[in-house]
Formats: structure tokens, C-alpha cells, sequence
């Protein structure tokens, strides 16, 4: 049985917004990918490490990418990379959400609902979702992190 790829959504109180309407239009575009929605659903105040941890150790499991936003895309990506074999990164654009897949494979997107317009997020998503990791020189670097990541 093959299944489908998975994509796990979740975001703070200020990112819900941005998180659902980024959800529903991967959902449009493609239909043959999983999109998991982990919160949180309103906007009452809650703690984005909760969030971030909790996409963060599903896609450590599974293998799969996740997308996070909160207020800047910053503190989930700092709780989301203290969490063994990820590497999130905080984007703004299509050209740097492209370019943190091709060069640092991300398997964990950030996006800042304050500093990110819907557009340009939606942008940023796709260019990543597509990208593919350049390997090359960028495959050393990573193996330098992981390295890295296994002395803690």
C-alpha cells in the first residue's frame, strides 16, 4: 500500500489565520497530499514550543515536512530546531523558500503572519514544496550539522 505524502500544518494564536488559509489552498493545489492540521483553531492565547514540538517530532517520525507559523516565524523555528533531524527556516518569499529546500533541505517551513502577507506566504509554500535539495556541496554541510546534532 503507497501512501500519500503528508504535510502537517500547525501555528500559534496569531498565525491560525495564515496557517488555515495556507492549508486550504495547498489543499486545492495538491490534492494528493495529506494536509494535517495540528492547531490550533482559535485565537486565544497558547504557547507556539507546544505547536512546534508537536509537528516538529511528526515529521522526526515520519518523515514527512510540516509548516509552522506564529507572529514572526521566529520563535517556532528556534523551538522546531530543538528537535533531533529537523531543520526549519523562517522564510518570507518564494526565493527563500526555494532556496532553504535546495540548499538546506528544510523539511520544516516558518512563516510570520505579521511580517508575511497571504500572498507572499502562499509564494514561499509552493516554491518549497517543489524545490528539490540541490545535493553537491550542500550535502557536506548538512552531514556537518547532523554530526553536530549527534554530540548533544
Amino acid at each position: 500500500m503507497v501512501t500519500a505524502p503528508v504535510l502537517y500544518f500547525a501555528a500559534d494564536h496569531a498565525g491560525v489565520a495564515l496557517k488555515d488559509a495556507l492549508r486550504t489552498v495547498f489543499e486545492k493545489r495538491f490534492a494528493d497530499v495529506r494536509a494535517v492540521d495540528l492547531g490550533t483553531q482559535g485565537l486565544e492565547s497558547v504557547h507556539y514550543p507546544d505547536f512546534a514540538f508537536l509537528a516538529a517530532d511528526k515529521v522526526a517520525k515520519s518523515g514527512g515536512l510540516a509548516v509552522l507559523v506564529c507572529g514572526s516565524g521566529i520563535g517556532m523555528a528556534i523551538a522546531a530546531n530543538k528537535v533531533s533531524g529537523i531543520r526549519a527556516a523562517v522564510v518570507w518569499d518564494a526565493t527563500s523558500g526555494r532556496l532553504c529546500k535546495e540548499h538546506n533541505d528544510a523539511n520544516v517551513l516558518c512563516l510570520g503572519a505579521r511580517l508575511v502577507g497571504p500572498a507572499a506566504a502562499e509564494d514561499a509554500l509552493f516554491a518549497w514544496w517543489t524545490a528539490t535539495f540541490a545535493e553537491g556541496r550542500h550535502r557536506e554541510r548538512l552531514e556537518r550539522i547532523r554530526a553536530r546534532e549527534s554530540q548533544r
